[in-house]
């Protein structure tokens, strides 16, 4: 799934530039947790929380937002002391 390409901490680029929040699945969080931190954090509702976590156990990671590199990473950082594992990529234009 490779799209894009990490964003250092403090991001140099348009800050209109699309990225997107992937989140990795681990062995440690219960869905519980991912769920809420997706409610809390990402501002998802409880479904749209319960699908991305799905998706990200069965696929390794998957998109759960997308948006501008600020936002993104201020949301990336708050999942990850969260103890979720999350970055922010940039999305490439086609």
């Amino acid at each position: 799934m490779g799209k894009g390409e990490p964003l250092r901490k403090r991001f140099r680029g348009d800050a209109s530039e699309k990225c997107a929040l992937i989140l990795y699945n681990d062995d440690v969080n219960t869905f519980a947790h991912v769920i809420r931190s997706l409610v809390e954090v990402c501002g998802h509702d409880e479904i749209q929380a319960e699908q991305c976590a799905v998706l990200v156990h069965f696929k390794g990671k998957y998109e759960v937002k997308s948006g501008s590199p600020k936002v993104l990473m201020s949301m990336s950082d708050k999942l990850n002391k969260m103890g979720l594992k999350s970055e922010v990529l940039k999305i490439p234009v086609r």
